[in-house]
């Protein structure tokens, strides 16, 4: 129960004027000296000894990261590595059709992501990206020494710190009741979006994933959490912690907003115009229906789902998968195919990147 407690209003309250100290210096280091990003968009991985000419609030941020490498244990990383492998497919498919639209829901956090024209204009790229860190976090050995799943970490934080810079400086219509942008509650609830809220979904469609299987997810993302940035004494590492954690956070910010529905109108429009399943494709709104439930299908202004049972739709998931896939699918076989269809569609492999600013 003592994780539980925490589960409160006031609680929460404070965490919506919270941010990541660490990550917002840096972010105004680099403002400061744009010439930087682009160097570090350029590394493979974090470098051991940090640049002289780094000023010392981005050598503070890059030395966590050398600091957290200590902290890495395969014992309680790999088990989740190995939940991906298996399911990478389907783990993925979650996020697109139910984590994303389900952050949707949550008004007050889509009025940060509404404001950034990529995520409206560009969904496709986001999409993407989001998939290439996905991939590169649960990579089999990922974390070891001086690996690259730490810079794709860090560039993501900066990326959250990047957005609360711009809005703060420049959104000139940000309300305050908001909150403040990508603050920690909203970092704890796309956190548990990409995890509980993907586990859920799999068990939506009869891929039921057992305790263990679910609590060391939870353990990866808290993992992955302490990276971000994410004050991680309130992330729950058991079922009922994480079903106590939705259900607050649901209670205190799941309403309509327009912002909530250009959102998932964009995503939907991407859906239908690019996806090659014909089932996938034509049913698309209906899916995210059926997954969201009637409450944040209501937020969002999505029609009733698809009158099928959860198992149907999961065999029509792992079918595509073992199209994109061949009978055996494997981590290596997932990545060779996103990134095949990232080179079809935009001619590139996607990556996280620092945004370029132009100097003044």
């Amino acid at each position: 129960m003592e994780k539980l407690q925490f589960y409160t209003n006031s609680v929460f309250d404070l965490l919506r004027q919270r941010q990541d100290p660490l990550a917002d210096q840096a972010v105004t280091a680099l403002v400061q000296d744009p010439g930087l990003i682009t160097e570090i968009n350029n590394w493979k991985v974090i470098p051991e000894v940090m640049p002289f000419n780094y000023p010392i609030e981005l050598k503070s941020f890059f030395e966590f990261y050398l600091e957290k490498q200590r902290d890495y244990s395969e014992t309680h990383l790999r088990p989740a590595q190995d939940f991906f492998e298996e399911k990478g497919d389907l783990y993925l498919a979650m996020l697109g059709f139910y984590s994303l639209p389900y952050c949707y829901a949550f008004a007050d956090g889509a009025q940060v992501l509404v404001r950034s024209n990529r995520i409206l204009e560009q969904i496709g790229e986001r999409l993407g990206e989001t998939a290439s860190f996905v991939l590169e976090i649960f990579r089999p050995g990922a974390f070891s020494t001086q690996d690259k799943a730490y810079l794709v970490c860090a560039k993501v934080r900066l990326i959250h710190a990047f957005s609360r810079y711009f809005i703060l400086h420049y959104a000139k219509d940000w309300n305050l009741a908001f909150g403040q942008p990508v603050n920690q509650e909203d970092m704890l609830g796309t956190n548990l979006a990409f995890s509980h809220i993907v586990l859920r979904g799999l068990a939506k469609m009869g891929a039921t994933p057992s305790e263990k299987q679910y609590e060391s997810v939870l353990i990866y993302w808290k993992w992955i959490g302490e990276l971000m940035g994410i004050e991680t004494q309130f992330w729950p590492t058991t079922t009922k912690e994480a079903f106590e954690l939705d259900k607050l956070i649901r209670k205190r910010h799941l309403k309509s907003s327009e912002a909530g529905q250009r959102l998932v109108n964009g995503l939907l429009h991407f859906y239908q115009k690019t996806i090659p399943d014909p089932v996938l494709n034509s049913q698309a709104e209906g899916i995210l229906s059926f997954f969201l439930g009637q409450e944040a299908s209501q937020a969002l202004n999505l029609k009733p789902g698809i009158k099928v049972p959860g198992e149907i739709l999961g065999l029509v998931f792992d079918y595509s998968g073992r199209k994109n896939f061949g009978g055996r699918k494997s981590y290596k076989a997932l990545k060779k195919s996103i990134q095949s269809q990232q080179r079809d569609q935009f001619g590139k492999v996607l990556e996280i990147r620092l945004p370029e600013l132009k100097r003044t």
